[in-house]
């Protein structure tokens, strides 16, 4: 049997691709071309009510958040911030209780976000990443492998986030700036659907495409094989 490519859509540089314009363009390895059966097992998906549901109010959220759109030919206008979007999209979905995981390095955006969401008529029920106090060393870290070496340290408990905000009921939960991975373990464990308001990134202000944007100047060493193990701590 022969195994379709694996999809490469990143790689794309087509000014009009088929994806997004019916007669547009398609390179060799075009995933448009090849994703008979997985657009054939979303639309079943799509099919069900409360997933169907959920996609067309995400795709009426995306359009309400730029305006003017009856002027042709049309110039995108975006007008709505993140967090205006999300209090939006909430009340679209007829949520009444919101769950926040965050960081605790995050805490003043997360008390602020909590205030904003209750103006607008949410409960809400949240959880920082060190609930439980547990010691790092329960996952087997060594001291070299703390941020604050000889010292006690809490371990981040994405598990635990999930966990409380199952129990309080969550019918739709916030991310705020968990950490690479943590965040990964919170969308597994936890039963109601996330979004992200905050990605973390210690270097950029929260603001992780900024490295991107600068790939091709100050960040040009993001080029280089193994740069991400070229300016570790030596303990590591």
């Amino acid at each position: 049997m022969k195994k379709s490519p694996a999809p490469q859509c990143a790689k794309c540089s087509v000014p009009d691709p088929i994806c997004y314009v019916p007669d547009g363009k398609a390179p060799s390895f075009c995933a448009t071309r090849q994703a008979d059966k997985a657009v054939a097992t979303a639309l079943q998906e799509y099919a069900r009510p409360e997933v169907g549901r959920f996609a067309k109010f995400a795709s009426i959220q995306e359009a309400e958040c730029y305006i003017n759109r009856h002027v042709k030919p049309y110039v995108l206008h975006p007008a709505k911030t993140r967090v205006q979007e999300v209090c939006e999209f909430a009340h679209k979905m007829n949520y009444k209780r919101l769950g926040v995981a965050f960081c605790l390095g995050l805490r003043h955006e997360a008390a602020l976000l909590n205030r904003i969401l209750e103006a607008q008529g949410f409960e809400v029920v949240s959880a920082c990443c060190k609930v439980g106090g547990t010691p790092k060393e329960i996952l087997g870290l060594s001291e070299e492998q703390k941020i604050n070496i000889g010292e006690f340290e809490s371990m981040c408990n994405p598990i635990a986030q999930a966990a409380l905000l199952n129990e309080a009921g969550s019918e739709f939960n916030i991310l705020v700036g968990l950490c690479v991975g943590h965040d990964s373990l919170f969308f597994k464990y936890a039963e109601a659907p996330t979004t992200v308001l905050v990605a973390k990134d210690r270097v950029t202000g929260h603001n992780p495409a900024a490295a991107l944007y600068t790939v091709g100047s100050y960040y040009a060493r993001m080029h280089r094989p193994g740069f991400d193990r070229t300016e570790q701590d030596p303990a590591e």
